[in-house]
């Protein structure tokens, strides 16, 4: 009996933390010929991840160009990854969450009459534009997909809703958790080290901290002008009460949407301290190390209560209400008092700080990458 032939497609770094421990798995896995396309719809960002993980991709496609549109690169996905397809003949493509590069190989998968895996299926915001354009996205994907791995309850839920057979919903937690427990377990490194010297934080963690930092992420599109700009508000007013006593540290995105407004009202602001992009391992050390998070982000909503911090989310509405429901998170949107206050909370009481930094992480147990290579071997027939 021939192998099972899977190949796993991914282009951006939250795709490939995610789909680390799902490659590293199908690649142990006997009875599966485990194979991995990138689109590198990030190039750098997702280097660094291929790297930590040690996972060489058998194909390339290295489509990355600055400042590519959406259309623009969609349409590379479709022209370079088609002829992949016809050539390496898969038995499934896997690809996980909600990128330009999920949708596109979807919809290539399907032309080619291949059964397709989804992996983090069903979050759904019920509103196409926020976020931008990942509702779509992942609408898309989860129109076509064969087998839908749904990271809990509320994502199955949704799914069902959609008309989609049980069946084919595998409820496996999200593999975020396994690359998380797989990162904090690795080694500090040079880069690691030199990163928290230059933060002022401390490499042994039973030291305590001189002042408490906030980390922060945000860089999403429908923050971009007047949001991002009430956000950065906020985080002066913030500084302005603590004074000495908080750090922000905040890793800032290198789109110009970003960038130019972040650096104008920020770059000169004491106890604001702006940094490029973290690579993964960094991060996760960062994060261990800060008080709490601030962010816009999708996946940090699911990393940081996995060590403990609690999250106040910059959004309106979230495709991932578990961390809501569960006390791990809060929506504070991105109105200027809302989010002080909310952050006041956090830092001022204790109660209020321990009641969401003790809250159950409800995105898994780390063996989420082990559940959904089950799921292809049962679904071989």
């Amino acid at each position: 009996m021939n192998p099972l032939r899977v190949l796993s497609i991914f282009g951006t770094r939250p795709e490939a933390v995610k789909m680390a421990p799902v490659v590293l798995n199908l690649g142990r896995t006997p009875g599966i010929e485990s194979l991995v396309c990138v689109t590198a719809q990030h190039r750098e960002m997702l280097d660094q991840v291929l790297e930590l993980f040690e996972i060489v991709p058998d194909v390339d496609l290295d489509l990355m160009q600055p400042n590519q549109s959406l259309a623009e690169i969609t349409a590379e996905i479709f022209t370079h990854l088609d002829p992949v397809l016809k050539k390496i003949k898969p038995d499934w493509v896997l690809v996980q969450g909600d990128t330009t590069t999920v949708m596109a190989a979807s919809l290539l998968a399907y032309y080619n009459r291949v059964r397709v895996g989804h992996v983090e299926a069903g979050l759904r915001t019920q509103n196409k534009w926020q976020p931008f354009p990942e509702e779509v996205n992942r609408r898309v994907a989860g129109v076509i997909a064969d087998l839908h791995f749904a990271p809990t309850e509320w994502s199955r839920q949704n799914l069902l809703r959609e008309g989609v057979s049980d069946e084919i919903i595998q409820m496996t937690g999200n593999p975020v958790i396994d690359a998380l427990n797989f990162a904090v377990k690795k080694p500090i490194t040079l880069e690691v080290s030199t990163i928290l010297e230059r933060l002022g934080m401390s490499i042994d963690q039973e030291e305590v901290p001189s002042k408490r930092f906030i980390f922060v992420t945000a860089h999403r599109r429908e923050n971009f002008g007047q949001p991002l700009i009430d956000i950065c508000t906020a985080f002066r007013k913030l500084v302005d009460i603590y004074g000495d006593s908080v750090r922000i540290i905040y890793p800032v995105h290198l789109n110009p949407n970003v960038q130019e407004p972040v650096y104008r009202l920020l770059g000169d602001v004491p106890n604001i301290i702006l940094i490029p992009p973290l690579n993964y391992l960094p991060l996760v050390h960062v994060l261990k190390r800060s008080y709490l998070v601030l962010t816009d982000s999708g996946g940090i909503q699911e990393e940081a209560p996995g060590l403990g911090k609690p999250v106040l989310v910059m959004r309106n509405v979230t495709e991932r209400p578990e961390g809501v429901e569960a006390g791990t998170a809060r929506l504070v949107g991105t109105d200027v008092v809302k989010i002080v206050t909310e952050t006041r909370k956090l830092l001022d009481y204790a109660q209020e700080y321990q009641k969401m930094a003790r809250a159950i992480n409800p995105y898994g147990d780390g063996h989420a990458s082990e559940r959904i290579v089950k799921a292809l071997l049962n679904k071989i027939s």
